[in-house]
C-alpha cells in the first residue's frame, strides 16, 4: 500500500484561501468541495488555486503577523505586561525545514506538466513560480541550518516493499544547496513574467534574480567572513562551512544579478514625497499604490486576509479598539540613524558637563535626522495620522539646584492640572498597553481608519524584496570585489534619497550601517549578523553593553517656575526596564541544531558544529 500526502489533503487542512485576494481571479479560488487530484489539473482555475496555497505557506521568520518576533533582537522591546527575560537565543530559533511544502510542490509539477488544459507558456510561467516558491523554502532553511538534502523534483512514495534506505538522502553541503538555489533563480527567470504583480504579491522574472542575489551575497559572506574567524565553523563533510576560494565567484553573481533588477528599468527608488523625505520614505514601504520599489511581498487584503501588527502596537493616543503598545523600538536603533551632518547619531541628552541638554519640543531632539528615522519610527512628538503623538515619561522639577523626578499613572496630572505621564508612556510598570521604550513603530503601521479595530485589522503587505536591496547587495558585492567607485554609487543613491551626506570613501562597517537603518523591521538584521559573522560580537552578553542591552529614552517636561528652562523637555537614556538581560548570542547559534528526529528517520543526517 503507498503512503503519501497528497497536494488535495494538504490543502483540506491548510485551506484554499488565497494570500492575494487584489490579484484578479488568481486570488479568489475558494472551491466548496474536496476534488482528486486529477481534477485538480483538469481545470486552470483549480491549479491557480493550490498555485496560491503554496503562496500562503512561504512566511517565516521575523513578519508582521508576529510582532514578539520583532523584539528578539536590537531593533525593538516588548512593552505587554512584564520582563522578557530573553538571555540567550534557542538552538531552533527560526528554523526551517519545509520538506512537507517541498513535496507538495514537486507533486504539483509533476501534475502540472502533464496536464493538457492549459498552454506550454501558461505551464512554464506557473512552474516558474512553483520553483520559485520551492528555492524560496531551500533559502530560507540553508540559511538557519547550512546544507541540507536536494530532492530535486522527486516526490517519495513508500510501500511494504520499498528500501527505506533509498529514501534517505544525505545532507548537501553548504555550498552545494546555495548553489542550487542560485542555479534554480537562473534558470526560471526566464519562465516569469517581467511585468510587475498586482501588489507585488507574485513572482517575477525580477523576484527570481532578487533571490539569486541574496543567495549568492549570502554564500559569499559566508565563505569570506567564516573563514576569517579564528576558529572556522565547519563540519568535516562540508554541510557547513564554505571554502573562503568561493567568496570572489559568488559576489561576482550577486552582483550580476542585483545589476540584472537596477538595469531593467522596471524598478526604481520611490520618490512621491521629494519635499519629504521621511514620509516618502514610509510610502517607499508601507503604500502599495503606485509603488515602484517593491518587488515581491506577502501581502494582505480585507476582508479574509488581514494582519493586526497596527492594531497590536499603535499608540493609545491613537488607538480604535482596546489593543496598543504591544512592543516598541529601542534607542539603539534610534541612535543608528545618523544627522544629516554628522554621522554620530546618538542623541544629546547632557553635554560635556554632565548638565541635562533642554529642547524646546521633545522632537528637537531628532531634527536633521536620516528621513529615514521618521519614515520608520514614531519618536516623541512626531505626527502619525494627522496628530502628534505625546511620549512623556514624568516631570523634571528644580529642587534646590537637583533636578528631581516626578511620575504618575499614564494620563494623570499633578495638583496644577500639568501632564505627569502620558496616556501612551512611556513607564517602567508591567502594565499592558503601554509604551516603555520611548518610541513606536511607524513602518507598516497603517493609517487608514478601522485598521487597528479587532473587527478589521490591517491589509499592510510585508516587502520580502525591493529595489533598494539591489543597490546594497550590489554595492557589498562591488566592495568585495575592490570595486569602490561602483560601491560608492550604489549606496549613495540610498544615502541621497534618505537626506544625509554622500560618502566619498567606503568601509565594510558603512555596508553594515546601511542595511541596518535601510531594512530595519524587514527580517534582516539577524541574517546579516550571521552572515557577516557578527552576531556574537554585537550580541556579546555583556552587561550595559552599547549593542547587546537594549535601551530606552525617556522624555519629562520641566517643571521650574522662574528659571529659563521651564516648560522645556529633557531626555534620560536608561536600560531598558521590559529587557532585563543583555543579549547573548553564542557560536552555536550560528546554525540551528538538527532536530533529532530527523536523525531518527534518516541516520545519514549529520549533526551541526557546536550540537
Amino acid at each position: 500500500m503507498k503512503r503519501h500526502t497528497s497536494i488535495i489533503g494538504t490543502l483540506a487542512l491548510v485551506g484554499f484561501v488565497s494570500v492575494f485576494s487584489a490579484c484578479s481571479d488568481f486570488l479568489e479560488q475558494e472551491p466548496d468541495q474536496i476534488i482528486t487530484e486529477e481534477q485538480v489539473f483538469e481545470d486552470e482555475v483549480m491549479i491557480k488555486s493550490v498555485l496560491a496555497n503554496f503562496y500562503g505557506r512561504v512566511t517565516w521568520g521575523q513578519h508582521i503577523n508576529d510582532s514578539y518576533t520583532y523584539t528578539i533582537l536590537d531593533e525593538a522591546g516588548k512593552s505587554d505586561g512584564g520582563p522578557d527575560n530573553i538571555q540567550s537565543y534557542n538552538d531552533d530559533l527560526w528554523r526551517v525545514h519545509p520538506y512537507g511544502l517541498i513535496r507538495d510542490i514537486n507533486q504539483f509539477l509533476q501534475g502540472l506538466r502533464e496536464t493538457t488544459v492549459i498552454g506550454e507558456e501558461d505551464k512554464l510561467s506557473y512552474e516558474g513560480e512553483a520553483r520559485f516558491l520551492r528555492a524560496w523554502a531551500y533559502f530560507n532553511m540553508v540559511r538557519g541550518l547550512g546544507g541540507m538534502p536536494i530532492v530535486g523534483d522527486e516526490v517519495f512514495e513508500y510501500n511494504e516493499n520499498t528500501d527505506v534506505a533509498t529514501l534517505q538522502y544525505p545532507r548537501a553541503t553548504e555550498a552545494e544547496l546555495y548553489d542550487y538555489i542560485i542555479e534554480e533563480c537562473e534558470e526560471i527567470a526566464g519562465y516569469l513574467p517581467t511585468d510587475p504583480s498586482v501588489n507585488a504579491a507574485r513572482a517575477t522574472k525580477w523576484a527570481a534574480h532578487m533571490l539569486q542575489a541574496r543567495a549568492a551575497v549570502y554564500a559569499g559572506s559566508l565563505a569570506n567572513y567564516n573563514n576569517k574567524l579564528p576558529n572556522p565553523i565547519r563540519t568535516s563533510g562540508g554541510e557547513v562551512g564554505i571554502p573562503a576560494d568561493r567568496a570572489q565567484g559568488y559576489y561576482e553573481q550577486a552582483l550580476a544579478a542585483a545589476e540584472t533588477v537596477i538595469n531593467s528599468g522596471v524598478y526604481r527608488l520611490n520618490m512621491t514625497k521629494p519635499d519629504d523625505l521621511g514620509r516618502n520614505f514610509y510610502e517607499a514601504l508601507s503604500v502599495k499604490e503606485n509603488n515602484s520599489e517593491v518587488i515581491w511581498a506577502r501581502d494582505y487584503k480585507y476582508p479574509g486576509q488581514t494582519v493586526g501588527f497596527t492594531r497590536v502596537n499603535i499608540p493609545g493616543s491613537h488607538a480604535e479598539d482596546i489593543d496598543r503598545a504591544y512592543a516598541g523600538p529601542i534607542l539603539n536603533l534610534v541612535e543608528d540613524f545618523e544627522y544629516v551632518n554628522d554621522r554620530d547619531g546618538t542623541i544629546r541628552t547632557r553635554d560635556a558637563s554632565g548638565n541635562y541638554v533642554f529642547y524646546d519640543r521633545p522632537e528637537d531632539a531628532f531634527a536633521n535626522k536620516d528621513a529615514r528615522l521618521w519614515g520608520s519610527i514614531i519618536y516623541p512628538g512626531a505626527v502619525f495620522k494627522g496628530t502628534p503623538v505625546e511620549l512623556q515619561a514624568g516631570q523634571k522639577r528644580l529642587n534646590n539646584g537637583n533636578w528631581t523626578t516626578r511620575t504618575g499613572q499614564p494620563g494623570d496630572t499633578d495638583e496644577d492640572g500639568r501632564l505627569l505621564t502620558s496616556l501612551n508612556g512611556p513607564t517602567t510598570s508591567n502594565q499592558q498597553f503601554i509604551n516603555k521604550t520611548g518610541f513606536f513603530f511607524r513602518k507598516f503601521m497603517d493609517e487608514n481608519g478601522g485598521a487597528s479595530t479587532r473587527g478589521r485589522n490591517s491589509d499592510m503587505w510585508f516587502p520580502r524584496f525591493r529595489y533598494a536591496e539591489a543597490l546594497m547587495i550590489a554595492c557589498e558585492a562591488a566592495f568585495e570585489l575592490g570595486q569602490t567607485t561602483a560601491a560608492l554609487n550604489y549606496i549613495n543613491q540610498i544615502r541621497e534619497r534618505a537626506g544625509i551626506q554622500e560618502l566619498t570613501s567606503i568601509t565594510f562597517d558603512d555596508i553594515v550601517q546601511e542595511y541596518r537603518v535601510e531594512f530595519a523591521f524587514e527580517d534582516h538584521r539577524y541574517w546579516d549578523l550571521k552572515r557577516w559573522r557578527l552576531a556574537h560580537r554585537v550580541w556579546n552578553g555583556v552587561q550595559n553593553s552599547p549593542t547587546a542591552q537594549q535601551f530606552a529614552l525617556f522624555p519629562y517636561k520641566v517643571v521650574a517656575p522662574g528659571n529659563p528652562n521651564d516648560g522645556k523637555w529633557v531626555f534620560d537614556k536608561q536600560p531598558f526596564s521590559n529587557s532585563p538581560h543583555p543579549r547573548n548570542f553564542q557560536m552555536r547559534n550560528y546554525y540551528n541544531f538538527i532536530d533529532q528526529s530527523w536523525i531518527n528517520n534518516n541516520p545519514k543526517l549529520v549533526r551541526n558544529p557546536y550540537q
